[in-house]
């Protein structure tokens, strides 16, 4: 049972934790994000196309004559579906850019914190030294330890 502890203290560090949050997180978002681009965004972006089934675009490589894509699958006949590889396009590109807006929006929430200073300027030569530096490396000024 050597494995079995090791197994263990893998499972309970803090970064397998975090990553099983995080995808239970992201598949929940994903549910979202589907959510926004099928039910908001595809209805207005079919506005602007007319109405086009992009869908239903495809190329027939058998001998036979179908009227949809759906019956030339059905009968299973070879198909190129351009038209779902393009919808497929679409769906990334509004999927990206839905990401985008909330992603900008959340950092506008996030709190800054003041970047630790860890440097100071010599007062003699103005060079920049460590925080912690009792003598310019530059000039060799000693420095008071204020």
């Amino acid at each position: 049972m050597f494995f079995l502890g090791d197994f263990k203290k893998f499972i309970l560090k803090g970064n397998v934790i975090d990553l099983a949050v995080a995808v239970i997180i992201g598949g929940a978002f994903g549910k979202i994000i589907t959510s926004l681009v099928n039910d908001i965004m595809m209805p207005i972006v079919g506005i602007f196309t007319g109405g086009i089934d992009l869908s239903n675009l495809y190329f027939n490589l058998s001998n036979t004559e179908y009227e949809s894509l759906a019956e030339a699958q059905v009968s299973g006949a070879a198909t190129i579906n351009y038209g779902l590889f393009i919808n497929n396009i679409i769906d990334f590109l509004i999927i990206g850019f839905c990401i985008f807006l909330i992603i900008k929006q959340f950092e506008r929430f996030k709190k800054t914190e003041p970047a630790l200073v860890n440097t100071k300027k010599c007062p003699y030569c103005l060079t920049v030294i460590p925080l912690e530096a009792n003598r310019c490396p530059n000039c060799t000024s000693a420095l008071s330890t204020e």
